[in-house]
């Protein structure tokens, strides 16, 4: 059922996967939605089913501040912010060069912190405010071969903790979401370039198990689709209490416990054994 509302919320990384079933979503709520991404004439249909499409880049902040700004003189307001955009590394820490480990957390953590810090202001002002911080289980456990992306994911978490702490006497909730296997872009996209680095050189074998691994999983058709996660964003920005995280999607919450549950080296033997 669409509630109607005025609220403003702006979703990065829009042009696919969990970012574009997020805008749909919450304009059937009746959100006012501005969508984010770098590929804009992917947005298309979120133009046409109501939504106000961006450029954005978040290693540039200029970008940033132009996004910003237009969506302020726009609405006035911002009740809402799901910092969802995110990229994927993948390679040994030895063959993933720094300027692409730079680029994983300009785009995971920096281009996503800036442009946090430009929205806090305004919510402050507002005395509410809802940011939702698009992690992974990743954030949470390790992998060979992902080491950048990781500790990308890592670093999130606990800036939004910190982040949660410091905003909640002024109004804002921070929410994270750590979702597992989503039928999305992201796990195939990370194939190509994880090969490219290390599929060739002395990490071979463990990059081309890496890749089949990565491969099964999405083409079992047990992915979860991103609209499974989408419901999760809307449920976090209506509940007047949300959760400090939210688990969902294939094999996070399996995943997610068997890593509370086992030491690092126990861990480390699993999922060794599992490539």
């Amino acid at each position: 059922m669409k509630k109607e509302s005025s609220r403003v919320v702006l979703v990065t990384g829009a042009s696919s996967g969990i970012g574009e079933a997020a805008v749909l979503a919450l304009l059937a709520r009746g959100y006012r939605v501005h969508a984010a991404a770098r590929r804009v004439e992917r947005m298309a249909p979120l133009r046409e089913a109501g939504a106000q499409i961006h450029f954005l880049d978040l290693t540039d902040e200029s970008s940033i501040h132009v996004l910003f700004e237009n969506i302020l003189q726009t609405e006035g307001r911002l009740d809402a912010l799901v910092n969802n955009a995110a990229t994927a590394a993948y390679g040994s820490v030895e063959e993933v060069s720094l300027a692409d480990a730079r680029r994983q957390f300009e785009v995971n953590l920096f281009g996503l912190a800036r442009l946090t810090q430009l929205v806090v202001p305004v919510m402050r002002a507002q005395c509410s405010g809802t940011i939702v911080n698009i992690s992974s289980v990743g954030g949470r456990i390790h992998t060979p071969l992902g080491a950048w992306y990781h500790a990308s994911k890592h670093a999130l978490e606990g800036w939004s903790d910190s982040l949660r702490i410091e905003t909640s006497p002024i109004g804002i909730r921070v929410v994270v979401i750590q979702p597992g296997a989503i039928d999305t872009e992201f796990g195939p996209n990370a194939i190509g370039p994880l090969l490219e680095r290390s599929g060739s050189g002395p990490y071979r074998a463990l990059a081309h198990r890496m890749a089949e691994a990565t491969r099964r999983t999405f083409d079992s058709g047990k992915a979860s689709p991103p609209a499974l996660i989408a419901d999760l964003i809307v449920k976090a920005i209506e509940s007047p209490r949300p959760k400090t995280r939210y688990v969902a999607g294939h094999l996070a919450r399996t995943i997610m416990a068997t890593r509370k549950l086992l030491s690092d080296r126990l861990f480390d033997a699993l999922i060794q054994k599992f490539l």
